[in-house]
């Protein structure tokens, strides 16, 4: 509500505004990046001056007015259909190749990297039109919430493009300014994205760079080859009262699987292991628990949200299963 209202105040300046370079923090960005990254300033204020903050992105990166409840059941129905399933598969088969490789050089499951390009842009599909550059301009001037974050994203934006001798108004993306398959936003792209097919250009457009720029992120972030991701949990009436401590010992895994045995919670899992208690509120429905190991915790690192790395876990099991292997391992 607080952005709502902000963003209300904002839009008679936005009518107002000449350009996103008459903005008052805009000159101190410039001088910034060329002191910092040697940008020319002359032409990042050129660039600026021809741009007018774009409402629209503002508009689709706003809170809704009337939040509904968060609901599991309904979020996971988005992703785990048979149209992503289908399209999963044909994805797989084209790219075999390619995510047979990325499983061997990071040992990261085919089915996962699949999944997640399948969660982020059905499969390349949907990859976004809007302008990057003009995106992260005018986020990073007039979000009243993350103009600090897209800010640092602007600036990664303008850093890719110099490292790779390309017009930063040549990007295409979301509306938020992620990228490619895979959606990088630019920061993660300069870091962890890689020329998997070897031709000297890093393209997350491609396929190929697409798959294996997933499966480093994941290693990167300490992805554990070979490793569980998730098991189903049930809590007893003895367990309930531990809930609320175990939820607020936070998305990493810390508590150590006996302990939750011990306290009445019932599921397959290693006593060794370090779990995290994972919630999957549904209003109006028993809610679903599961115990989540480190793997769980990188797919957070992806997008921190455990219904996105649940949905990820089940969309990659569905695919196994269509494969006609066995499940991603839930238990040890």
């Amino acid at each position: 509500m607080r952005f709502f209202l902000a963003l209300l105040c904002l839009l008679p300046a936005l009518a107002l505004a000449e350009t996103i370079a008459d903005h008052p923090e805009a000159a101190m960005f410039i001088a910034t990046m060329q002191a910092r990254h040697g940008i020319d300033a002359a032409r990042l204020q050129t660039r600026l001056a021809k741009l007018r903050p774009n409402a629209r992105v503002l508009q689709l990166v706003a809170p809704p007015t009337s939040p509904t409840q968060r609901a599991w059941q309904r979020y996971r129905s988005r992703f785990i259909e048979d149209s992503r399933i289908k399209n999963g598969l044909d994805f797989w088969q084209k790219n075999a190749v390619s995510l047979a490789r990325a499983r061997a050089l990071y040992g990261v499951p085919e089915a996962i990297i699949v999944a997640i390009i399948g969660i982020e842009t059905l499969y390349g599909r949907n990859t976004g039109t809007f302008n990057t550059f003009s995106t992260l301009a005018t986020l990073a001037f007039y979000d009243p919430r993350r103009a600090e974050y897209f800010r640092q994203e602007l600036e990664q934006l303008l850093l890719l493009a110099q490292e790779n001798q390309r017009d930063p108004e040549s990007y295409n993306g979301s509306f938020a300014g992620a990228l490619g398959l895979p959606q990088f936003m630019p920061g993660s792209l300069r870091r962890y994205a890689v020329d998997f097919d070897g031709n000297g250009v890093i393209d997350l457009t491609n396929a190929d760079d697409a798959i294996g720029s997933v499966a480093h992120f994941l290693a990167q972030h300490g992805w554990q080859e070979n490793e569980p991701i998730a098991v189903p949990a049930q809590l007893t009436g003895i367990a309930a009262k531990h809930l609320q401590d175990w939820l607020d010992a936070g998305i990493r895994p810390t508590l150590t699987a006996q302990s939750l045995l011990d306290a009445g919670v019932k599921a397959q899992v290693d006593g060794t292991k370090k779990v995290t208690l994972v919630d999957l509120v549904t209003p109006g429905a028993a809610t679903e628990y599961w115990l989540g190991y480190e793997n769980f915790y990188v797919i957070t690192r992806y997008n921190r949200s455990s219904f996105y790395a649940m949905s990820v876990f089940q969309l990659a099991e569905a695919l196994t299963e269509r494969q006609g292997d066995n499940p991603l391992s839930r238990t040890e």
